[in-house]
């Protein structure tokens, strides 16, 4: 049975094939847009249109741009010879509002997963190497600490590490306001492995 008019559930379909999006956040959607001025539908339109249209991977990094260089990349302030390695644009824009990272990145878009037939084929990580011919002198992997990041971080350490350049990762352990006796073992033993002196 239909609920709406033909244009309506169309809409609706289209928005809930949106990744996070279900059906009831798709209906709220499309009754906003719906709802809006002309003007503001249609710049709507019209940014998803172009976006699609120019937004390519940085010549450099892999992150999403609409130009050949990202601005991060193509800042003369940052230190090229310091990469961190992020298996997709929203890790690295996570990294970017520290504020304290100054390096550049490296976009994997992926990560290595055996078991949903993911390889290192299927991932940014022949650009990374290609990127490793320049000088570097670190690599910081910043992949998740989920079993495919890990693979991944483990994966491009072997890689790397022949050819002499600095290969770390970032440190995992007790989320600030986590109380331990709810926290995984692998979590605390990789805080304890990872502590600092005070």
């Amino acid at each position: 049975m239909e609920y709406y008019s033909r244009q309506i559930s169309r809409l609706i379909e289209e928005l809930s094939r949106l990744p996070g999006v279900g059906s009831k956040s798709a209906q709220r959607l499309a009754f906003y847009i719906v709802n809006r001025p002309e003007e503001e539908v249609r710049d709507l339109a019209g940014a998803i249109l172009e976006a699609k249209k120019n937004v390519r991977y940085c010549r450099q990094c892999c992150t999403l741009t609409d130009s050949e260089l990202c601005p991060i990349c193509s800042n003369p302030k940052r230190d090229q010879k310091t990469i961190m390695v992020v298996e997709n644009t929203r890790d690295r824009a996570a990294y970017e509002k520290t504020g304290k990272y100054e390096g550049v990145y490296h976009v994997l878009h992926g990560a290595i997963s055996p078991m949903l037939g993911i390889g290192p084929n299927d991932i940014r990580l022949k650009e990374l190497m290609q990127r490793l011919q320049g000088e570097v002198d670190e690599v910081i992997i910043a992949t998740n600490s989920s079993l495919e990041g890990e693979t991944t971080a483990m994966y491009i350490s072997k890689l790397i590490k022949p050819s002499g350049i600095k290969v770390s990762r970032i440190a995992s352990g007790v989320p600030v306001g986590g109380d331990l006796e709810y926290i995984d073992q692998v979590t605390l033993l990789r805080a304890l492995e990872g502590r600092t002196e005070l």
